[in-house]
């Protein structure tokens, strides 16, 4: 009895966790303007909604993508891996976008939520996400 009541409660609290949302895989590749790619690697894109609709009062979780070495990301993972984005325009911050010495290599505008001047749309995926050399 014990078992079973252990089992039903883990599984009711798994039903509250699937998103509303519908998601499209997304990919594409982050170089400077210039087309060369943004030395290092390793750091991650993460995806802010624009214009998702609130689903039974919920708004999206940021989506996040890790840049290989050229610049590459192979999928964006919103709620589970690989499921995408939210079809729309997002707001586009790069985090972790350094140096071995610790010196940013984009713009400071771009690593902050509020202030980056990056946004894509879902439609013109796969993605040319191009930014300035700071």
């Amino acid at each position: 009895m014990l078992k079973t009541s252990l089992l039903l409660a883990l599984l009711g609290g798994c039903q509250g966790s699937v998103s509303p949302y519908d998601y499209i895989p997304v990919s594409g590749q982050v170089t400077y303007e210039d087309g060369t790619p943004i030395p290092s690697g390793g750091f991650v894109l993460k995806f802010y909604a624009l214009d998702a609709p609130k689903v039974e009062n919920m708004r999206p979780r940021p989506a996040q993508a890790d840049i290989d070495s050229n610049g590459n990301f192979e999928c964006a993972t919103s709620y589970k891996y690989g499921d995408g984005l939210i079809p729309g325009k997002h707001r586009v911050v790069i985090f972790y976008a350094t140096d071995k010495n610790g010196k940013l290599l984009v713009p400071k505008e771009y690593i902050q939520a509020g202030d980056s001047p990056l946004i894509i749309d879902t439609a013109d995926a796969p993605l040319e996400i191009k930014v300035p050399k700071p």
